[in-house]
């Protein structure tokens, strides 16, 4: 059995992060009631509440009430998460850990060395200064708001179908938001979690590897949880269409719950998936296809557009997409629907 350890840094936190868990419960807490539980003074508090705006904390400033998060939510723990996986899942966790800032966890566990096979060191944060999408792209998670976790894999050999690693953690994850009680969400190729096609959440695959021996993954998801208004116009206005687990009725979401949840299903995907490869996923993903039936644009990776009806994806992954010219097939690539 793996020796599991779990890991938050709460000593030696910065100000910011623990102003942020005595502000946690979404209720008024005065700048004298911080400053004297955190054992500083009353500018420090001011200070660190300025801070947390800069990370694109939305918090309430009241005189002679003081300052509150705008949305109550759950700090992340390494321990309660570790407390909640299953008895299956623990011999599979090496670790887990918490951290206030980081540049990307993904980042972070790749440069680590990698877990013996079948076991996974798990990372989250409340904030990424450099988080990323696909292709580079920023991801906006200020604290409290989403969940950013990473997750690392060794695979004795490199996989078949690896480069649909991403689909299959769709499902796992998807599986992970309907056992917490979320319905209604749906995968878009290659590795967007939607509702109501608006952007959830998203999957990133890093990989290190050789040619002909183990390939390491350290597997990303970020999952907006609780973004604000504010960050929501910010993306809007960035041209995406995002959304949020409070957006979509999931009230108070209890975050290490979820991680929990996506630690648990994404370790069991794991595993089947050495087993068996994509088989056992494609169904699930099949139905939950938000692209299938619709006219989308597809920019393969070296920039080339093509156009036509999407027709879901083949027994590798692969999107299918029916043109003029004939069915295409796409292992990569960014895809937009086209209007009606």
């Amino acid at each position: 059995m793996a020796a599991r350890r779990t890991a938050t840094r709460a000593g030696g936190a910065p100000l910011a992060a623990r102003v942020f868990a005595r502000l946690a419960d979404g209720r008024f807490h005065s700048g004298e009631a911080l400053a004297r539980s955190l054992a500083v003074s009353r500018s420090a508090v001011w200070k660190a509440v300025g801070t947390l705006k800069a990370l694109g904390a939305e918090l309430h400033a009241v005189r002679n009430r003081g300052y509150r998060l705008a949305v109550a939510t759950e700090p992340l723990a390494a321990r309660q998460i570790g407390a909640l996986l299953g008895r299956a899942t623990l011999p599979h966790v090496a670790s887990i850990g918490t951290v206030w800032s980081i540049a990307s966890t993904n980042t972070e566990l790749l440069g680590r060395p990698h877990p013996r096979h079948g076991t996974s060191d798990v990372l989250l944060a409340e904030h990424q200064s450099a988080g990323r999408g696909r292709r580079g792209r920023a991801w906006l998670a200020p604290p409290g708001a989403g969940i950013c976790l990473s997750l690392s894999w060794l695979f004795r050999e490199v996989p078949p179908d690896l480069g649909a690693l991403g689909l299959v953690i769709g499902v796992c994850a998807l599986r992970a938001l309907r056992q917490c009680g979320v319905a209604g969400t749906a995968l878009k190729w290659p590795n967007d979690l939607l509702i109501d096609g608006r952007k959830l959440g998203g999957v990133l695959i890093d990989l290190r590897a050789e040619s002909a021996g183990p390939a390491y993954v350290v597997i990303g998801i970020g999952l907006n949880v609780a973004l604000g208004a504010a960050v929501l116009e910010r993306i809007a206005a960035a041209g995406l269409a995002a959304t949020d687990l409070a957006s979509a009725g999931l009230r108070s979401p209890a975050r290490n719950r979820l991680a929990a949840a996506l630690i648990g299903s994404c370790i069991d995907g794991l595993l089947e998936f050495e087993r068996s490869g994509l088989t056992p996923f494609l169904e699930e993903w099949r139905s939950a296809d938000a692209l299938r039936g619709h006219q989308i644009d597809v920019r393969a990776a070296e920039g080339a557009l093509a156009r036509g009806l999407a027709r879901g994806i083949d027994l590798h992954g692969a999107l299918l997409l029916e043109t003029p010219q004939g069915l295409q097939r796409f292992i990569s690539g960014d895809v937009t629907v086209r209007p009606a």
